[in-house]
């Protein structure tokens, strides 16, 4: 697709000055830069202003409530010469916290911190994805899949020791056995499959009632991402697919994956579910897709905007796929 990296978190050719990270005194010049910035998160939740414009916020290094992050910050890369860091200040516990409103999908919660104005908060990325600039929803985006891998991967797989970070953040190295350990990023193909002038839409139980989306699935060892889009579809759907081509990518930081959109032809039109996968897939026509893309349907909701399934599924409505 010509415009593929249009796409939410795509495209803003971040500069993640890669080449100093393994340089620590690099890396300590540039913490102490004077215009180097932090990029605060709670729970994986960006701080942003909560104006008409949600804009990431970015403080001065030297803000007393950096002293409160609970690891150790991750440099994300530099922006006309500045500094970007990311800190996780998941420790804090806000008063009155509701933690049944916490994670899934829809998480309406604000969480403000008393060292900081009351004009910014930390919100679901999910939520405020597609009000932030590119540049801004990337970094949000990269701060919260390495926050979220340290998190997760504290201890080393080969022999168990606590691995401790190193090269500004991207890795983790075993003091123990030596092993090195990098971000993970777990590869899922997601797939526009049609049929003529219909697509193929599944729906998860877990989902909202009335969400459907295109099937998706992770990749498997020793397996091509083509392969993969094929397998997913049947195991899925029971659909056998044809001719498939790649699309565009998206990164999801929920919490570690990297999505390859897929367009290719169904051989059949009958569906043979598997519900262990998903719970419903149906065949949707363009003109039906339309009619859910305004919100007029009677049972179905739109892709969620900002995902690369709306994405597809709008260039798809456009006839703009190639």
């Amino acid at each position: 697709m010509k415009h593929a990296e249009t796409v939410t978190f795509g495209g803003s050719a971040l500069d993640r000055a890669g080449e100093i990270r393994s340089d620590a005194a690099a890396v300590a010049a540039a913490y102490s830069a004077p215009q180097t910035r932090a990029v605060l998160f709670w729970r994986g939740k960006p701080l942003v202003s909560t104006g008409d414009h949600a804009q990431l916020i970015r403080l001065p290094m030297d803000h007393p409530v950096l002293a409160t992050a609970a690891l150790d910050p991750i440099m994300l890369g530099r922006e006309e010469g500045t500094y970007l860091f990311a800190f996780d200040l998941s420790a804090w516990t806000p008063e009155g916290l509701d933690e049944t409103q916490l994670g899934g999908f829809q998480d309406p919660s604000e969480q403000r911190h008393p060292d900081l104005p009351d004009t910014c908060a930390f919100l679901e990325l999910r939520r405020v994805m597609t009000w932030l600039s590119p540049r801004d929803a990337e970094l949000a985006a990269t701060g919260k899949a390495v926050i979220a891998w340290h998190d997760s991967h504290g201890f080393c797989s080969k022999c168990g020791g606590k691995s401790e970070p190193t090269q500004a953040g991207w890795q983790r190295k075993c003091p123990i056995c030596g092993t090195a350990h990098f971000p993970r990023t777990d590869p899922v193909v997601i797939m526009l499959i049609t049929h003529g002038n219909s697509v193929l839409m599944g729906r998860s139980p877990a989902w909202p009632e009335g969400m459907y989306s295109l099937l998706a699935g992770f990749v498997e060892p020793g397996e091509t991402l083509e392969a993969a889009v094929r397998r997913e579809v049947f195991e899925e759907a029971g659909v056998r697919v044809g001719a498939v081509r790649y699309l565009a990518s998206q990164p999801w930081p929920f919490p570690a994956s990297l999505m390859f959109g897929y367009a290719g032809e169904a051989l059949s039109k009958e569906i043979t579910i598997d519900p262990v996968e998903i719970e419903d897939a149906m065949w949707v026509s363009r003109e039906d897709m339309m009619t859910i893309f305004a919100g007029d349907h009677p049972r179905i909701s739109p892709a969620r905007k900002g995902a690369i399934a709306h994405f597809l599924l709008e260039n798809w409505l456009s006839d703009r796929l190639d």
